[in-house]
C-alpha cells in the first residue's frame, strides 16, 4: 500500500494546530525503518519531522505513535535527550493515519556499529560511553515526576512481554519455524523470578535510533520510542548488547542490521560486552546482573517476532519499506542465535 497524502491539506491542518507553522510544505520520506513511516517536512516556517502509523490493518498495540508522543513530552525536561514535539493528530482523515510532528534534529545517524566515521579509538570510546550514560539516564527517570506512572502494566515485565510477542508472532506467522517454537517454550519455562525493578524502558535502544551531534561523539536525541513502556531495565541493556552481537557488514545502509561479531573491539576503541555491562552497572549502583543469558535470548526472540510482523505486513501489502519482505529471512537465524546463547551461556 502506497503512502500518499495531500500536502496542501496537511499544511492547512498544521497551520491551525502548531503555533508559528506556515505552509506550503513538501514531505519527503526518510530511508530505512520498517515500522512507522517517517517524513521530513520542509515548510516556510522551518523543517520538521512527521511520524505516522502505516496505512492498512494494524496488529493490536502495534505502531503506537501516540505513546511515542507522550513519552517525548514527558522527557522534555529530563537528562534524556529527545526532540521537541509539537502536535499529535488522532484524526485519520488528514493523511489517512494517526501522526505527530516534532523538531528536526540536525546531526548524524550511524548505521555501522564499528563507527568508522568517527576515525579514532578515543572518539569511538566516548560515543559508546555516552550511549551507556544515556541508557542509564533513561532507567533513572522518575516516572512519577514526569507523569508516566500509568505508562505500563504492573507485574512481571518479561511474562507480559513474552506473552505479547508470542501472540503477535503467532498472528503474523507465515510458515512454521521450529527454532521459534523451541525458543518460546524455553523462555516460558526459564523466566527469572520478578525482582521488582521497574523503570522507563525504550524498547529499541540501538545505534541507529540515536542522533549524534554534528561535531561531537555525543547523543543529541534518542528516537523511535514506539515500543517504550514501564518495564525491566535489563531488557534494554540486553537488547543493545544483542544488536552488537550481530554480524558486521561490508555494505551498511539505512535499515540494515550491522553488529560487531568477528571484529576486534579493543582495536576499535569499543568496549567488550562485559565492559559495557560493567559500566552500566557502575552507573546504576549494581554489583552484577544475573540471568544474563535469559535476557539476551529474550532480546533475540523479541526481534525475531518483530521481524515476522514486518514480513507479514509486506505480504499483506501494508509495509512501510520496500525491503520489508526480506526481513522475514532474519526470523529463523535470530531464533537459532538465541538457542545458541542458551546452550553455551546459560
Amino acid at each position: 500500500m502506497t503512502e500518499v497524502f495531500d500536502e496542501a491539506t496537511l499544511a492547512q491542518y498544521l497551520e491551525q494546530h502548531i503555533t508559528g507553522f506556515k505552509g506550503p510544505l513538501t514531505a519527503t520520506k526518510f530511508e530505512g525503518g520498517q515500522s512507522n513511516p517517517t517524513y521530513k517536512i520542509e515548510a516556510q516556517s522551518g523543517q520538521y519531522v512527521l511520524r505516522s502509523q502505516p496505512l492498512g490493518k494494524l496488529l493490536k498495540s502495534a505502531h503506537a505513535v501516540d505513546r511515542e508522543f507522550k513519552v517525548y513530552q514527558a522527557l522534555a525536561d529530563t537528562d534524556v535527550p529527545v526532540p521537541k514535539v509539537y502536535h499529535l493528530c488522532e484524526d485519520r482523515d488528514i493523511i489517512g493515519s494517526m501522526f505527530y510532528v516534532m523538531d528536526l534534529c540536525e546531526g548524524r545517524i550511524f548505521w555501522d556499529a564499528a563507527l568508522p566515521e568517527l576515525g579514532d579509538i578515543d572518539t569511538r570510546a566516548q560515543a559508546y560511553e555516552h550511549m551507556n550514560s544515556v541508557l542509564a539516564a533513561i532507567h533513572r527517570v522518575d516516572i512519577e515526576k514526569v507523569g508516566l506512572s500509568d505508562f505500563g502494566k504492573p507485574g512481571n515485565y518479561f511474562e507480559r512481554q513474552i506473552g505479547r510477542w508470542t501472540t503477535q508472532y503467532k498472528a503474523s506467522e507465515i510458515k512454521p519455524i521450529p527454532a521459534m517454537d523451541q525458543l518460546m517454550e524455553w523462555l516460558q519455562n526459564n523466566m527469572p523470578a520478578d525482582d521488582g525493578r521497574v523503570s522507563l524502558v525504550h524498547g529499541d535502544f540501538r545505534l541507529d535510533n540515536m542522533i549524534f551531534s554534528p561535531n561531537e561523539p555525543k547523543i543529541i536525541a534518542v528516537l523511535d520510542w514506539e515500543l517504550s513502556t514501564l518495564g525491566h531495565p535489563f531488557a534494554d541493556l540486553a537488547y543493545q548488547c544483542m544488536q552488537l552481537r550481530m554480524p558486521g557488514s561490508s555494505v551498511v545502509k539505512p535499515g540494515s542490521m550491522s553488529g560487531l561479531a568477528g571484529l576486534n573491539r579493543a582495536s576499535l576503541g569499543i568496549p567488550s560486552e562485559k565492559e559495557y555491562v560493567a559500566s552500566y552497572c557502575e552507573k546504576m549502583g549494581l554489583e552484577k546482573i544475573d540471568h544474563w543469558a535469559f535476557y539476551l535470548a529474550f532480546s533475540f526472540f523479541r526481534l525475531a517476532a518483530i521481524a515476522q510482523g514486518v514480513a507479514k505486513r509486506a505480504l499483506d501489502g501494508n509495509a512501510s519499506n520496500k525491503g520489508a519482505m526480506k526481513v522475514g529471512a532474519y526470523v529463523a537465524p535470530l531464533a537459532m542465535a538465541a538457542l545458541g546463547v542458551i546452550k553455551t551461556e546459560s
